[in-house]
């Protein structure tokens, strides 16, 4: 049992609780003379027994003689199973003397027609760590990658890499037969893994090859792109000369066609470059895949990177002057996102494009109006409406400009909406009475009649109450109040109301 709980797991498989433990004797029956439906369930039953710490040695003779040669694909997918499980060895150590049959059927298996046992063999073969039983089996697994399918062949490179990093004298050669097989190799799979082998295992050979075919990078496929991205980041940082070499080759995956490289080469190009160009390439970058990607969680993890360039003092002039490229985030629908966008662009904005942020600014206000309501809706018109106060606030001069169209918005049915509004323009109106005080007095008697807000008609006349000074100004506030509270005595005008409401409905 000690050795068993010893020994690395690589599959779990769930033990059916309700079933009955079946005994040894009773096993060896049916996987000998069972047909192919027992004998399948008889190794199922075998491997839940083994897993579960049981010793078997009195199975594994029967398994060869009566299962192994059998060609059903049920009973050989199990037997890769088993065998990964089963215990190769003696209690000192030594190889245990039917594995050298259990090599020989690995080794059939491995010329057998069918090209999915053979690369299901190869995959097992990856996860072996006896030296004894992958030598015979050299040969077969080098023949393979010359396999017509590729998953034969992309298999044949993962077992030789594994093979060469445990056991690197039984192939001693494989960097150069996989930088051969690299070279005349077409299927994207196949190369992906091949030139990942010579990453970790040869990496001047997979530079010599990468430095080939530079030019074509752009037409690999994405996931061989990867692969091409990695290299160039881990070689540029161990050495900072390959830069130059390299880093054209970045801005090329920059027009992938895969979200993902594009992701990767933009990540890359920040960390080899600190030049504006290459900067305003990769926030570019940034900026066009949250755009263009549905998902809302990528979105804010590309997000979040744009705001870390931010943080960088360098980068964030190269980033004011995305501004409103980033604006364009705020066609997404999810609040999360329009809320970092928001932030980010108020962080970023500058004298020279505020005046663009604010007229997208108030068009959103204006389509949050026209769009039906929605919980999101008033929350987003919320987000707006302090943004644009923190734009007022940091560039005065706009004031003019967004207070007008803010003011409709005092008769929301979002009171939290409404309220910020009214916190800006009393800020706004302090701050500069002079230029703001008559538009702002003109607008709130414009839409006095339509606040449905109780909090927002006390702050509103406190509005009117301090900033109303003119004649005109005081005398067009009484009337909206005494329009507002209707006939006096109020009670009296009430009960009139009521009583003529009844009367229609008798009518």
């Amino acid at each position: 049992m000690a050795n068993l709980v010893e020994q690395a797991c690589y599959t779990l498989i769930n033990i059916p609780t309700d079933s009955e433990q079946p005994n040894e004797l009773m096993l060896k029956q049916e996987l000998e003379k069972g047909d192919i439906k027992i004998k399948t369930e008889a190794l199922k039953k075998t491997i839940y027994m083994i897993l579960n710490g049981e010793k078997m040695p009195g199975l594994l003779m029967i398994i060869i003689r009566f299962v192994l040669p059998l060609q059903d694909h049920m009973i050989k997918k199990l037997l890769l199973i088993f065998w990964e499980i089963v215990p190769k060895t003696t209690a000192d150590g030594k190889l245990l003397h039917e594995m050298i049959l259990v090599c020989d059927a690995y080794r059939k298996d491995l010329q057998h027609p069918n090209e999915f046992i053979r690369g299901s063999t190869l995959r097992f073969l990856c996860k072996l760590k006896e030296p004894e039983l992958l030598e015979p089996l050299m040969p077969a697994i080098r023949a393979c990658l010359e396999h017509r399918h590729s998953y034969v062949r992309r298999n044949a490179v993962l077992a030789i890499y594994t093979i060469y990093r445990n056991f690197d004298f039984l192939i001693p050669d494989a960097p150069e037969l996989i930088a051969n097989f690299l070279e005349g190799e077409q299927d994207m799979s196949c190369k992906r893994n091949a030139f990942m082998m010579l990453i970790h295992a040869d990496q001047d050979r997979a530079l010599n090859y990468l430095s080939s075919c530079i030019d074509q990078v752009h037409s690999f496929g994405d996931i061989l792109q990867l692969v091409i991205v990695e290299l160039i980041y881990k070689v540029c940082h161990a050495n900072p000369a390959e830069r130059s070499r390299f880093i054209r080759c970045i801005y090329n995956l920059l027009n992938s066609s895969s979200p993902a490289v594009r992701y990767e080469a933009a990540g890359t190009l920040v960390t080899l470059s600190s030049a504006p160009t290459a900067i305003k390439a990769a926030a570019s970058c940034y900026i066009e895949l949250i755009v263009k990607e549905s998902d809302n969680n990528v979105k804010l993890i590309v997000l979040d990177r744009l705001i870390a360039l931010k943080d960088v003092p360098a980068h964030e002039r190269v980033l004011q002057d995305l501004v409103m490229d980033v604006l364009r985030v705020l066609s997404s629908p999810d609040l999360e996102v329009r809320r970092k966008t928001l932030n980010l662009a108020l962080d970023l904005v500058n004298s020279r494009n505020i005046e663009e942020m604010v007229l997208v600014l108030k068009k959103e206000v204006v389509k949050t109006h026209n769009t039906g309501e929605h919980e999101d809706t008033g929350k987003y018109r919320q987000l707006l409406v302090r943004t644009l106060h923190q734009c007022c606030v940091k560039f005065p001069d706009v004031s003019t400009a967004v207070i007008p169209l803010l003011m409709e918005f005092l008769s929301d049915s979002n009171e939290l909406a409404a309220i910020d509004v009214l916190v800006f323009v009393r800020e706004a109106v302090q701050l500069f009475e002079q230029q703001l005080r008559p538009i702002v007095i003109s607008k709130i008697l414009e839409v006095f009649s339509t606040i449905k807000s109780v909090r927002v008609h006390r702050a509103a006349l406190w509005i009117l109450g301090e900033y109303a000074t003119s004649v005109d100004e005081v005398q067009s506030t009484m009337t909206q109040i005494r329009q507002s509270l209707g006939e006096i005595p109020i009670v009296d005008d009430e009960i009139r109301q009521i009583g003529r409401a009844s009367c229609r409905e008798r009518v």
